[in-house]
């Protein structure tokens, strides 16, 4: 199994009481550790507006910080969980993430998907298409950026894009261009898409739903002929990890203690029971199990959400220490 890592950018009220003048130095030094750990990849997510709900706290944009840590970073590789298809014109996204690549050296993944977040759309003048255009413009989104990654241009006449000849010069230093995450678990569209272009895919769920969209995928895949094997499967945790069960939950409280200001009580205490019940919350032996079963699952990266992250790093060294090494 290979591990990624989030870097806090604001998004989930994870830089709240840090000066704003601080943020890059908080989240570069995050970067630079998961660049000398053992940490495969780290990531942020691409959003606007901080949730559960908006606010005026910090949410710093994806694909600026792609190519801060692209410059800022040696060896880890470099992610977002995930590109929204409906905030970028593909062509340009294309462009944008060749030239992440070529700053890194290679070390970029496109994360993306069809959008979710309809406050964040209608802020920003996208209004909120319906979920099948969400999703068909994916569709044409993947192929644009295919087209351009593995032959240095794309033309497209499509439902939601028109592309004529745009030049993706220089391609990608991948070969085959920027591997693609295809994020979700709808199962017509998105694993359809994920059968076609993808080299992971990123959905979670109970360990039954988890295998039911498992099952889905190789279906897609046994009908386009390409060997499932392929793509490798994917699932975001969020972790609260500690010595001790007691530990855990004192830790947890104090996420949700800082949490509980902005987002309201009703919200704070359904947070508190999503990380409850996460299979990266607890001491480090019950993690380990957990991921160990989804990895008999078919499970092949996971990918950790550290809300202290900012704050303490305690957890992650105990991540480091006591729950790699055994996966």
């Amino acid at each position: 199994m290979e591990f990624g890592i989030f870097v806090p950018q604001g998004w989930r009220f994870d830089l709240v009481g840090i000066d704003p003048s601080d943020h890059w130095r908080v989240m570069n030094a995050l970067a630079q550790s998961a660049d000398d750990g053992p940490w495969a990849s780290l990531w942020v997510y691409d959003h606007f507006h901080t949730t559960p709900v908006p606010s005026a706290e910090a949410t710093h944009e994806a694909w600026t910080l792609m190519a801060a840590f692209a410059a800022a970073t040696d060896r880890v590789r470099l992610g977002q969980m995930c590109t929204c298809m409906g905030y970028r014109n593909p062509a340009y996204l294309a462009k944008v993430a060749a030239t992440v690549d070529a700053i890194s050296g290679g070390r970029a993944e496109m994360g993306i998907g069809g959008g979710w977040y309809e406050h964040e759309w209608k802020a920003y003048g996208y209004g909120f298409p319906p979920i099948a255009e969400r999703l068909g413009r994916l569709r044409e989104g993947v192929e644009i950026m295919h087209q351009a990654w593995t032959t240095g241009e794309a033309t497209l006449s499509g439902k939601y894009y028109e592309v004529d000849g745009a030049i993706v010069q220089p391609k990608p230093l991948q070969p085959g261009g920027i591997p693609l995450w295809i994020a979700g678990g709808g199962e017509k569209v998105t694993l359809k898409i994920a059968a076609k272009y993808a080299s992971y895919t990123n959905f979670g769920g109970s360990l039954e739903e988890f295998d039911h969209k498992s099952e889905v995928l190789s279906g897609h895949c046994e009908t386009l002929g390409r060997d499932a094997g392929e793509i490798t499967r994917s699932t975001n945790f969020n972790t609260i990890v500690a010595e001790t069960e007691a530990e855990a939950d004192e830790r947890l409280a104090a996420v949700v203690a800082r949490l509980r200001p902005h987002v309201g009580d009703e919200r704070a205490d359904a947070i508190e029971a999503d990380y409850r019940s996460s299979d990266g919350f607890g001491t480090p032996e019950q993690i380990v199990e957990r991921l160990r079963e989804r990895a008999d699952h078919g499970l092949g990266y996971a990918i950790h959400y550290f809300p202290e992250a900012a704050y303490d790093t305690s957890g992650i060294s105990l991540f480091e220490r006591e729950v790699i090494p055994h996966l």
